[in-house]
């Protein structure tokens, strides 16, 4: 196969030449010795029974669908969002993201879907839409901990290319599938107000498409009255030339800077 490619004559200019004779000797054991290996283990962190949190609610396992308005707790919903196969994107991930963040918080911020390093640490945004997210709290005099921090979609959606994985948006019928957890997160933690983070999460918290740009930094009611803060996904500043990065990250603190104010009023607007 290797002369198809490259004639013997032409080897000795290769700096891995001398290589090749052992590795050719040694394929018929390498490959014996990679068969009797034992499997892998894979990354799917998703436990082998329904036992444990899930036994603690009133929860049946008859699928997500029987558990929707049934679930009692943050770590039941984990628990339930780690087996939901209502769309392919959670067949995929390593495990689900929830929420992050105390209950009852006054705050709920709502994301597009976790990214590489979400999936991998089953925490929300930590990676660097969530650094700049801080960046932004902390100019706001926010504490992080004092907000609850979720996303629209639980399962991270992405495409190989070579060992990377690039985050793909979620499609209308992946995120719809997953409104009903969202819808149970909220009903958990019971915010006084939301802040969308973007398109995806706009139409998943308004059931309806709003472009962000147009109206970034206003407030939407929902049907349940809940208000909406719609503004830009932080990941959409980091994709911005770096000339404009500044005043962007400056009309993104100025937008949340809104969610800041009905807190201090106490009141809804």
């Amino acid at each position: 196969m290797m002369q198809k490619e490259m004639p013997r004559k032409y080897w000795h200019n290769l700096p891995e030449a001398s290589l090749i004779a052992p590795l050719a000797a040694r394929a018929m054991q390498r490959s014996s010795m990679m068969i009797a290996q034992p499997a892998t283990t894979p990354l799917r962190r998703i436990p082998a029974t329904a036992t444990g949190t899930l036994a603690a609610t009133a929860m049946t396992p008859t699928g997500p669908q029987a558990a929707r308005g049934v679930i009692g707790s943050l770590l039941a919903l984990k628990d339930a969002t780690m087996r939901c196969r209502e769309c392919p994107i959670g067949e995929h991930a390593t495990q689900s993201v929830m929420g992050h963040g105390p209950l009852k918080a006054r705050l709920m911020f709502v994301g597009e879907q976790p990214g590489d390093q979400e999936d991998l640490r089953g925490q929300p945004f930590t990676g660097p839409a969530g650094q700049l997210l801080d960046r932004a709290l902390e100019k706001l005099q926010l504490p992080r901990d004092g907000i609850y921090v979720t996303n629209a979609v639980k399962h991270f959606k992405f495409e190989l290319r070579g060992k990377r994985r690039i985050h793909k948006t979620p499609t209308q019928r992946e995120a719809a599938a997953c409104l009903h957890w969202l819808d149970e997160e909220i009903r958990l933690v019971q915010p006084a107000a939301l802040v969308a983070l973007g398109a995806t999460a706009a139409r998943a918290l308004l059931g309806y498409a709003v472009p962000v740009t147009a109206e970034r930094g206003k407030w939407f009611r929902r049907a349940d009255g809940l208000q909406v803060l719609v503004t830009l996904h932080p990941s959409a500043l980091l994709r911005m030339p770096p000339e404009e990065k500044e005043e962007a990250f400056d009309d993104f603190v100025r937008d949340l800077g809104q969610a800041r104010e009905l807190l201090r009023a106490g009141t809804s607007l």
